[in-house]
C-alpha cells in the first residue's frame, strides 16, 4: 500500500502522456512479470481455458483503461484528489452485484454508498473548481470517477478466475494492454527520455511486477478485516507524498470528504451497520474485500 501510494510521483516525473505510461508500464510489466512466473514455474500448467482466458483478456482492457483514466486525472486535479475518489471502487462492486447479479442491496450498504459519495462531492470542492481548473478540474474528477468503475468491473470478473493463479492474470492483463493501446501511444515523444526512463521501468517493474506479487502473498496471510483497514495506507501515503513532492494542499471542505469516504469504505467491505445498535451483517472471509482485490490500480 506504500508503494502505491507512490504511484502518482512515478507517473508525473515520467513526463509522458497517460497513454504513453500505461504501454510502458504495460511492456515493463509483462517482461518482469513473464521473467518471475518463469523462473516460479507458473508457466506450466498455467490451468487457463478458453472462457478464463477471455475472462483475464477482458479484466486487462478494464485494468489498462482503469490506468489511463486515473493517470490523466493526476494531471487534471491532484494526486490527492484523484486517489480518494478513486476509492470510491468498492461501492461500484455492490452496485454492479446488484444490477448483474441481483445480489441484496442492504440500507446499511445503500447508506454507506450515499456517504460516501457525499464525500465524493466534498472532495472534489465543485465550490473551487474555476480555481483549480474549471471544467478541466472537474473533467479530472470524472475519469477518476470512471477509472474506478472500470477497476470494479475488473474486480466482479477477476471473482471468476480463481482457478488460475493471480500472477498469470496480471500477466495476460499488461500483455492484452500492448496492442490496445499502441495506436495511441505516441513513442516518438519518449525518444529523449535519458535517465527519465527510469521512472517508466520502475512502473513496470516496482508498481506492477512487485506489487502485484505483495499483494497477492499478502492476500493469502492476511484476514479480510486487516486488509480493508490496510488498504487506506494507500490514499494516505499518496495526500503526504502529493504535500511534500509537489506542496498541494487539501483544503479543509476536501478534508472533511476523506474521512466519509473512509469510514464509508470500510463500512461496505467490513459489513459495519450504518447506525449504532442494529444488527451488524458477517462480511464474507474466503476472499480479499473489493477494495483491494486485482491490485488495481494499482
Amino acid at each position: 500500500m506504500v508503494l502505491s501510494g507512490t504511484l502518482g510521483v512515478f507517473v508525473i516525473e515520467s513526463g509522458q502522456s497517460s497513454f504513453n505510461v500505461v504501454f510502458y508500464r504495460c511492456v515493463f510489466g509483462a517482461v518482469a512479470l513473464a521473467a518471475y512466473c518463469l523462473l516460479r514455474g507458473f508457466l506450466t500448467p498455467h490451468r487457463f481455458t478458453r472462457r478464463t482466458f477471455a475472462l483475464a483478456a477482458l479484466g486487462g482492457v478494464c485494468i489498462v483503461l482503469n490506468w489511463v483514466l486515473l493517470f490523466s486525472s493526476y494531471s487534471r486535479t491532484s494526486i490527492s484528489v484523484a486517489t480518494v475518489v478513486y476509492h470510491t471502487q468498492p461501492f461500484y462492486v455492490v452496485l454492479l452485484g446488484l444490477l448483474l447479479f441481483k445480489e441484496r442491496l442492504t440500507r446499511h450498504q445503500a447508506g454507506w454508498i450515499l456517504l460516501a459519495f457525499a464525500g465524493v462531492v466534498l472532495v472534489a470542492d465543485l465550490a473551487s473548481a474555476d480555481g483549480a481548473g474549471g471544467g478541466g478540474y472537474l473533467l479530472g474528477v470524472g475519469q477518476a470517477l470512471l477509472a474506478a468503475l472500470l477497476y470494479a468491473f475488473a474486480t466482479v470478473i477477476a471473482q471468476h478466475l480463481r482457478s488460475v493463479r493471480p500472477e498469470l492474470t496480471a500477466l495476460v492483463q499488461v500483455c492484452v494492454g500492448i496492442p490496445l493501446l499502441l495506436p495511441f501511444t505516441a513513442l516518438g515523444e519518449s525518444a529523449g527520455l535519458g535517465a527519465d526512463w527510469g521512472w517508466l521501468v520502475g512502473l513496470g517493474v516496482i508498481h506492477t511486477c512487485l506489487l502485484y506479487i505483495l499483494l497477492y502473498a499478502s492476500y493469502q496471510k492476511l484476514p479480510t478485516a486487516r486488509i480493508a483497514v490496510l488498504s487506506f495506507v494507500y490514499p494516505a501515503v499518496a495526500i503526504l507524498v502529493d504535500l511534500l513532492v509537489y506542496g498541494h494542499r487539501i483544503t479543509a471542505l476536501q478534508a472533511l470528504g476523506i474521512p466519509l469516504i473512509v469510514v464509508a469504505g470500510l463500512g461496505v467491505n467490513l459489513g459495519w451497520p450504518l447506525l449504532p445498535g442494529t444488527k451488524r451483517r458477517t462480511p464474507p472471509g474466503d476472499a480479499p474485500p473489493a477494495l483491494t482485490r486485482i491490485g488495481e490500480n494499482r
